[in-house]
């Protein structure tokens, strides 16, 4: 038989919690009230770990801290502080984004297994190296990839790894979408998404709106739901099966852990059916926007995104009929009953969607008619209209009763073993799965037999009298000395004080092991605190030819961002010639397969640097061209000191701080690490979504992914215009992947005195659909500034800018 994966669960409130438990999950996930990459579920407090991780352990299962948010060196205190309780309340592990911070946490405590977030987007065998570099025991995968690229890189490295089986789906790579700074304020990376992707956007080709389109949730995927290639994920040995949900209700929780359990259960017996449909409908009634196996089954353009709707939906019943007399027709093969809850689904906002609870139901042989109270008003229901059942009370009554109450439903299995002999005591001693063990001893002494010995079927009568606790028994061994006796009410006692005692060792957290003394210090003191001035200088990201050589006349570094790297074979020596030292920036995202592809053109090209923007890119190159100079790009998430001292631990000349950081955040960065160290972007237009998911392909293609949509991106220019009516330019990369950059370019100009005061040298400029001569223009007008020549403050006026600079708290001014 295959080895069973752990069924992982979410939860976002103790009845959460409390769900999943009796439902079968052998580990649960959840946040503290900061550093949860879901700020707006209710979560748990630190005073709450103790009697949380304790109520787990007593039940058998594990539980993991999501601490999975960027840190700021103001907050790395706060942090050591949090991750000392976490270790300290017996937590098997914290689920962890920053890498500094996955450094502290292997300070704190070495008993506290760290696993890298989805959020550290490990997409292949070189990121998952760099994870387990970073202390990792265990990756959560990035969901973007196939069964098949999982288990590529199952067999190049042994790092467990976890991977999401059900769920909402994110459009763009966790950890690497700045939609909600860019166009909110608010920052993803901190737990605090503002959800930008299941809104409508308008598709504007070649500059002209697509009309006339029911398509509008462009970006908005359809729910991940991986029944369907479970056996293929137990086969390849994944460790951990992920459901997505801490903003989800305990019924939710109940019902999917619940349907998983028993999937999993099937599967690893060698018994995989499909579930029934039946079974299924119950799962789309707790949260679906439709169900897909994601990318888990290969990427499908034309399926991920439907874009009708962002919206819960549960079952679709059928298409409207008629409506008269206040009733409501339709052909449907699914049970409706009263009580049911009903949307008529016409396309419109949700507040204004007609929908209520079915009064009575008429007919049979799927041709039904639905009446309602009369307070729905159903004239604006018209035939053709989608109905969808979204809520069966009798369903949530089921759901709630196998959590609700305080008798615990979900047992597992101990075996007893019983001693003794005339004179002493009886001896009882309970023992779990995992082998820990509960004893207790009877206060009465064994006594000779007069009647009824003690026996067997006697002893399995009482030890098997385990309600109120999470036990049942499995196996009893009697060693016995002759005919004895024990009165009943000693048997209880023993047996009780035996299961009391098996709970505490179940969830004694004494075997947590810490630091004696705060670690952050010593591990601020090891960065070097060379603040040596430098002469400001100015680096350029041109994505064009045009742009570049255009700037390359212009000296000092510039970076190469084509979405073809074989172009940098002819480009980087002409550009090197003309002036420029070359250094070629990596995609986001390596898959299995593409370092060769991707990274060896890149090399082949011979550049002065690589300015590398994936974990992977980082761990191959040091392994193929350790020469080769190497820099670490916004997208590798640093926001504190610890970050850039294990990133520049990597032999890095330079790094780009996160785009989370505000100039206060910044700042603080700045004053804790040489200033050297890092290369601060100016100007730019912020990259917001980051998605394998490719519009390009899904709307002016029938192709299902690179190999048959006849490349659309190279002949044609998309944009997505938003409510307000921006129009924000799609690109997509060498590897097809699409990021959606901010129709608004971002001027950090007005703070450039202060980066100056602070020490800074590095800076950049990046550009996008510039001409030649206004990215000459740009560059010039920041280096004059730089240089003391103009006023920086002018700057984002003069080139139409937002005066932001990484928005997580807002402008630079407040």
């Amino acid at each position: 038989m295959p080895t069973r994966p752990e069924l992982l669960a979410p939860a976002g409130d103790f009845d959460c919690l409390k769900a999943a438990v009796e439902n079968g999950a052998d580990a649960v996930y959840f946040g503290l009230d900061k550093y949860s990459a879901r700020a707006r579920a209710h979560n748990f407090t630190v005073e709450d770990l103790p009697r949380t991780i304790r109520f787990l352990h007593e039940r058998g299962v594990r539980g993991y801290v999501a601490f999975n948010t960027l840190i700021f060196s103001g907050e790395l205190e706060e942090a050591e502080a949090m991750l000392r309780a976490i270790a300290a309340s017996g937590a098997d592990a914290a689920i962890v984004q920053d890498i500094g911070v996955a450094r502290l946490a292997r300070a704190v405590s070495p008993t506290l297994e760290v696993h890298a977030s989805t959020q550290m987007t490990v997409t292949s065998a070189e990121s998952l190296r760099f994870a387990q570099a970073a202390g990792a025991s265990r990756a959560i995968l990035a969901r973007e990839l196939s069964v098949e690229e999982i288990a590529a890189i199952r067999k190049s490295c042994d790092l467990p790894v976890e991977v999401f089986v059900h769920g909402a789906l994110c459009v763009a790579y966790s950890g690497q979408c700045l939609t909600s700074e860019a166009l909110g304020g608010r920052s993803a990376n901190r737990g605090a998404c503002a959800q930008a992707c299941r809104l409508p956007y308008d598709l504007v080709v070649d500059g002209q709106g697509r009309d006339g389109d029911d398509v509008k949730y462009l970006i908005s995927p359809q729910d991940l739901a991986a029944y369907e290639v479970l056996p293929r994920l137990v086969e390849i040995g994944v460790a951990s099966l992920k459901i997505e949900g801490r903003l989800k209700t305990p019924e939710y929780v109940a019902n999917v852990t619940r349907f998983y359990r028993e999937q999993i259960d099937r599967v690893c017996a060698g018994a995989a059916v499909a579930p029934s449909r039946e079974r299924v409908r119950e799962l789309e009634l707790s949260f679906s926007r439709g169900f897909s196996t994601g990318f888990l089954a290969g990427v499908n353009h034309q399926e991920l995104v439907k874009g009708l709707s962002p919206k819960k939906r549960g079952v679709f019943l059928g298409t409207v009929d008629g409506v008269s007399r206040g009733r409501v027709r339709l052909l449907t093969a699914v049970p409706v009953k009263p009580g049911d809850g009903v949307v008529f689904d016409q396309g419109r906002p949700e507040e204004d969607e007609i929908g209520g609870r079915v009064y009575e139901v008429r007919g049979g042989g799927g041709r039904l008619e639905l009446g309602f109270s009369r307070g729905l008003d159903l004239g604006g229901v018209r035939r053709g209209d989608r109905v969808w059942k979204t809520d069966d009370p009798a369903l949530t009554k089921k759901l709630r009763a196998t959590w609700e109450g305080e008798e615990p439903r979900r047992l597992s299995p101990v075996d007893v073993s019983v001693r003794g002999k005339a004179g002493e005591p009886l001896e009882a001693e309970m023992r779990d799965a995992r082998g820990r063990r509960g004893g207790a001893r009877s206060e009465a002494r064994l006594e000779a037999a007069r009647t009824r010995p003690l026996d067997e079927g006697a002893l399995r009568a009482q030890f098997g009298k385990l309600g109120g606790t999470p036990f049942e028994l499995r196996a009893l061994s009697v060693e016995l000395e002759g005919a004895l006796s024990l009165p009943m009410s000693q048997l209880n006692a023993v047996r009780r004080r035996a299961a009391e005692a098996l709970l505490a060792a179940r969830g004694d957290a004494s075997g947590a092991k810490l630091a004696p003394s705060p670690v952050l210090p010593s591990m601020r003191a090891s960065i070097p605190g060379d603040r040596a001035p430098h002469s400001p200088e100015l680096s350029a990201l041109a994505r064009t030819g045009a742009q570049a050589a255009a700037l390359a006349p212009l000296g000092g570094r510039l970076y190469l961002d084509y979405e073809d790297p074989v172009k940098y074979l002819s480009e980087v020596p002409r550009l090197r010639a003309a002036g420029a030292s070359v250094w070629l920036a990596t995609p986001r995202i390596q898959k299995p397969g593409e370092e060769v592809r991707v990274f060896g053109n890149i090399l082949k090209a011979n550049p002065d640097g690589v300015l590398a923007r994936t974990p992977g890119a980082i761990d191959w190159f040091r392994r193929q061209a350790p020469g080769l100079p190497l820099a670490a790009d916004y997208s590798l998430n640093c926001a504190n000191e610890l970050t850039a001292a294990a990133l520049m631990d990597l032999g890095l000349e330079f790094v780009t701080p996160a785009y989370d950081c505000d100039f206060s955040q910044l700042s603080d960065l700045a004053r804790a690490v040489p200033p050297r160290w890092l290369e601060t972007v100016v100007h730019q237009h912020m990259p917001m979504f980051h998605n394998e998911h490719c519009v390009f392909a899904a709307r002016l293609s029938s192709g299902r992914d690179w190999r048959d949509c006849g490349r659309p991106c190279d002949t044609h220019r998309v944009s997505l215009r938003d409510r307000v009516g921006y129009e924000h330019p799609v690109k997509a990369d060498v590897g097809c992947r699409n990021t959606v950059f901010n129709a608004v370019p971002q001027s950090a100009g007005e703070f450039l005195s202060g980066m100056l005061r602070l020490g800074l040298s590095r800076f950049r400029v990046e550009f996008l659909e510039e001409d030649a001569g206004g990215a000459v223009a740009i560059r010039r007008a920041y280096l004059d500034a730089l240089e003391g020549r103009a006023d920086g403050a002018e700057l984002w006026r003069r080139f139409q800018s937002s005066r932001f600079f990484g928005v997580t708290r807002g402008p630079l001014g407040l």
